[in-house]
């Protein structure tokens, strides 16, 4: 067998083993966590820093849980007039290579609706974020009810009235 045969069959080989938590190997998860605002809310949201080591552009595409019957990637945009509207972001996140993607309160965020269960402090809730070109990464969110929305974000959750947040869907 010529040698260039075994390079390749070696590296297919080396492929099929490699374990798939692998995938996501260039993506850290920083200080997650999830909250619900109160102990009857339908619904949820977790926050965190993703961190691209890698070389490569990726991108946040989907998320994944048990807790919600809906699990969306969301956005906050200005739709003029003072009011805020929290869309779903079917384009998903963008995480560029050797930077950082910030999931926060008033930004990005992936939203829990229809919550199966209620969020209590101290629970932790099993994500399944999905990458564009990473792949699958599964990690383990703490509820933390308590947190106080990132200052550097410049806008909370907790500092809009919630006369001027609408939902919807994101349109082109």
């Amino acid at each position: 067998m010529p040698i260039r045969h075994l390079k390749r069959t070696a590296l297919a080989v080396a492929l099929v083993l490699t374990p798939l938590s692998a995938l996501a190997g260039d993506i850290q998860v920083e200080g997650a966590y999830a909250r619900a605002s109160s102990a009857m809310a339908k619904s949820g949201a977790a926050f965190m820093t993703l961190h691209n080591s890698g070389s490569a552009d990726d991108r946040l595409i989907d998320a994944r849980s048990d807790i919600a019957q809906r699990v969306e990637l969301h956005t906050h945009i200005d739709a003029g007039n003072g009011v805020m509207q929290m869309r779903q972001d079917e384009d998903g996140f963008p995480l560029p290579a050797g930077g950082d993607a910030k999931l926060a309160r008033g930004g990005d965020h992936v939203m829990f609706m229809g919550l199966n269960r209620p969020m209590n402090q101290g629970d932790m809730i099993t994500v399944t974020l999905v990458f564009e070109k990473s792949g699958e990464m599964t990690v383990e969110i703490p509820v933390d009810l308590n947190r106080k929305p990132d200052a550097a974000m410049g806008m909370g959750h907790g500092k809009m009235g919630n006369g001027n947040m609408q939902h919807g869907k994101m349109s082109d």
